[in-house]
């Protein structure tokens, strides 16, 4: 959970706000490259149309030429001379043969082919002019110089008359031959030449100066297209230049909110873990000294309960100001979870951290005035990283997330302080983490292989010595972890869920064994099983149990269901059903560590038991407590008026025995007469049925001293 979590808040900071600058500046160079072929597209387009037309005209000037060279018309010839255009004739080999202009016509030359009239028009430098010129075999622009010839052209300039000559002619002489006089544009207008080639009809060529003429009208639609197309940047430009400011600020506020705790307002663990991670892989903090802590405010639930939740959660947002006030810039915190904090310390000597968080308990005590609180505080070190040479080097593996549980596992071990106290997480606490990681992840395989064995522990008339029952105790003999006693494993099982695994596992072998002893004539007695509280959130606890004994064939009255106090804690309903369904189907129900909590008398007032267990706290101590003995005679004489048989266990000595003999007690558990043993040696006992502890103690110790002569002999013999 963690990782992903680490993984949501890269992805959050790696928001890709900062992508829209290179879009931006991508779709910049873009517009900017469609400003310019646009405009060029435009220019391009109003210089072929231009050209065209005047080509036209030219055309039709080379046909006067023809017509008057022709028909020898003095008045055509004389307005040739007249007409302002510059044109030659040429032969083929380009030898000049007739023309009233300079040749000012140069050699390179161009093909233009997107005529809308024309296939193709061949036109050559003016070089006279500095604006159009022949690049790469077709027509380009000076833009600097166009535009500046632009500029200066559309100045005002006066009308133009038509010249004394042109005068002479009527409209009637120029309509009787056909002509058109192509008189000056009297408007403003721009206008650059090229010279056109225009082939005659017996191969000469007439070489006429055409002219790409701009006027305001052309211009206007330029200027409007590029205002348009830079108004459209514009327009982009400041748009994602506006949506990254809010994207930006954006992700702040969402980065903000994933990092701040819902209670007290301050960061949270999420924020700790990945701001604490990276702090301590830097270079400069690798010589330093650092400690993870685990505050926990011990009675916050009960401080809830009298006050209200409300309340609660305004501590906690004090607590939360508090540690702010009493860390260092660089050192951090954050409400965990409930109502724990993790806080990260530097440090140079053990000792001054320790006063430090002592004086950091006293502030956070002082923040409940008029309340008794207490906090328990588990700290694991992180100490410099340093190579062999004594350098400090950067720390490639941090998981703070590891950090902060062994600051727990060590804080853990405080529940029973009543006051406030410190914990350091030292190697036996890590010795214990991996013995429960070792203990569950061969659990499953020793289910299957059946590396669990079944104890028994007689139970014993404590007035006739005989054996009246016994309780079925687990043993773990395992390849990989040795022999281990129910201490070290049966509470990790609890904790993790597997002791319903293991509480079926018994039933079913101590069903079988039962059923064996039973068809090898052996004279049984009722063996009970303990099933954990884990167990009665299932409705059909009492179906399942009878299911696995009549799987194994064993009469019901063989098998006694042990319940622990604690589970009388839970749904005393469900509970309840659950006993009567077991004695029901013939089955013996008992109390196991009667008197270990403070709800057992209401425990015997609701539930139909047959055998009520007093807990072996009772017999240890002191055997001439009076007190103790008083406690323990009503309790059996309790039992006995709600009709429940009573067994004593943890009874070691004869005093004892004595004692609860005289009090009615029906059955002793106990090493006074026997410890849990194989059923191998179970069967022995069966088959006597009779215990006098008195007489095997004797045998014992007689076994005990041959034994150990046996031992010296054998030294003595190896010294020789």
């Amino acid at each position: 959970m963690v990782r992903r979590t680490e993984k949501s808040i890269k992805k959050l900071s790696r928001n890709r706000w900062w992508l829209t600058i290179p879009i931006v500046i991508f779709l910049s160079i873009c517009t900017y490259q469609l400003l310019v072929v646009s405009m060029r597209g435009l220019i391009y387009y109003i210089m072929e149309k231009s050209l065209e037309e005047d080509y036209l005209r030219a055309s039709d000037l080379m046909e006067m030429y023809e017509y008057a060279e022709k028909n020898n018309d003095i008045n055509v010839k004389k307005f040739l001379g007249l007409n302002e255009r510059e044109w030659f004739v040429t032969d083929r080999e380009g030898t000049i043969l007739d023309g009233d202009s300079e040749n000012t016509c140069g050699e390179n030359s161009a093909v233009l082919t997107k005529m809308d009239f024309i296939s193709e028009i061949t036109v050559h430098e003016d070089l006279e002019s500095d604006v159009l010129y022949i690049s790469n075999g077709g027509l380009a622009i000076r833009y600097k110089k166009l535009f500046k010839e632009i500029d200066h052209s559309f100045e005002e300039t006066p009308e133009t008359e038509l010249p004394d000559e042109m005068k002479d002619l009527s409209e009637e002489e120029m309509d009787e031959h056909d002509l058109m006089l192509v008189s000056r544009n009297l408007e403003d207008r721009a206008s650059f030449p090229v010279w056109a080639e225009i082939p005659m009809q017996d191969g000469r060529i007439f070489m006429a100066k055409i002219f790409f003429r701009v006027d305001a009208g052309d211009l206007t639609v330029v200027v409007i297209a590029v205002a348009v197309l830079f108004l459209f940047l514009f327009i982009l430009f400041v748009y994602l230049v506006i949506r990254t400011i809010r994207l930006r600020r954006k992700q702040k506020k969402l980065t903000l909110l994933y990092h701040t705790d819902e209670i007290t307002g301050g960061y949270n663990w999420k924020w700790m873990h990945a701001a604490g991670e990276r702090y301590l892989k830097k270079k400069k903090t690798a010589k330093m000294n650092f400690a993870m802590l685990d505050i926990d405010f011990d009675q916050y639930r009960n401080y809830c309960i009298c006050h209200t939740v409300e309340e609660g959660e305004k501590l906690l947002e004090k607590l939360d100001e508090v540690i702010g006030n009493n860390i260092a810039k660089k050192e951090m915190s954050a409400h965990y979870g409930s109502a724990s904090f993790a806080v990260l310390l530097r440090y140079d000597r053990e000792e001054e951290l320790l006063e430090r968080v002592k004086a950091l308990i006293g502030s956070l005590e002082q923040a409940a005035p008029g309340q008794r609180v207490r906090f328990h505080v588990g700290i694991d070190l992180i100490p410099a990283s340093l190579n062999e040479n004594g350098r400090a080097v950067k720390r490639k593996k941090v998981d703070l997330e590891t950090l902060y549980n062994n600051a727990n596992a060590a804080r853990m071990t405080l529940e029973s302080k009543a006051e406030s106290a410190v914990q350091i997480f030292d190697s036996g606490l890590v010795e214990e983490q991996k013995w429960n990681l070792s203990v569950q992840e061969n659990q499953e395989k020793a289910l299957r292989a059946e590396e669990f064995v079944v104890y028994y522990q007689p139970k014993y008339d404590p007035r006739t010595n005989m054996l009246s029952g016994a309780e079925a105790l687990i043993r773990w003999n395992s390849p990989e972890l040795g022999f281990v006693s129910p201490g070290r494993f049966i509470p990790i099982f609890e904790n993790n869920g597997f002791i319903t695994e293991i509480d079926h596992y018994m039933i079913r072998h101590v069903a079988a064994d039962q059923k064996k002893w039973l068809d090898q004539g052996y004279h049984l007695v009722p063996v009970s099983v303990n099933v954990s509280r884990a167990h009665f959130a299932e409705n059909d606890l009492a179906e399942q149990i009878r299911d696995m004994v009549d799987e194994a064939g064993t009469p019901h009255r063989y098998i006694e269901i042990e319940l622990t106090e604690s589970a009388f804690f839970d749904d005393k309903k469900a509970l309840v059903s659950t006993i009567r369904k077991l004695k029901k189907y013939g089955f013996t129900v008992s109390m196991d560590d009667f008197g270990s909590g403070y709800s057992s008398l209401n425990s015997l007032k609701d539930m139909p038991l047959d055998v009520l267990k007093l807990d072996a706290e009772f017999f240890r101590g002191d055997v001439e407590d009076s007190r103790g003995e008083i406690v323990v005679s009503e309790a059996i004489r309790l039992a006995k008026s709600l009709h429940m048989r009573t067994v004593a266990e943890g009874v070691e000595i004869k005093k004892q025995v004595d004692f609860l003999a005289d009090q009615g007690c029906d059955m002793i558990q106990g090493y006074y007469y026997a410890k849990p043993m194989p059923g191998e040696e179970y069967e022995v006992r069966m088959k006597t049925g009779f215990k006098d502890p008195e007489a095997e103690k004797m045998n014992e110790e007689m076994d005990r001293k041959t034994e150990e002569a046996g031992q010296s002999g054998e030294q003595a013999g190896e010294s020789i």
